[in-house]
């Protein structure tokens, strides 16, 4: 993939998350693009409040993997990453 596909997806990608991140700022959190693989993986970081809300597997898959879907259906995978992997 060129650097020039790729900078586009990774814009596409950051206005889908743009579209919810109004509602995560709302309750304290956030979430930031990890990384684009080039096997078209999406990875996420939660952040704040997002991290250890209990609520946060149904935010993940309802509304940021499905904005993400719709706005970028090249991507053939969202997941998070673990905390554990943030440095």
């Amino acid at each position: 993939m060129s650097i020039e596909m790729k900078e586009g997806l990774v814009k596409r990608i950051e206005d889908a998350l743009d579209s919810v991140r109004p509602y995560l700022l709302a309750d304290g959190g956030d979430v930031k693009l990890h990384e684009l693989t080039d096997d078209m993986v999406v990875r996420l970081e939660l952040l704040g409040s997002c991290q250890s809300c209990p609520m946060s597997a149904m935010t993940f898959k309802a509304g940021l993997e499905e904005s993400i879907r719709r706005a970028v259906p090249e991507v053939t995978k969202v997941e998070a990453v673990p905390v554990s992997e943030i440095a």
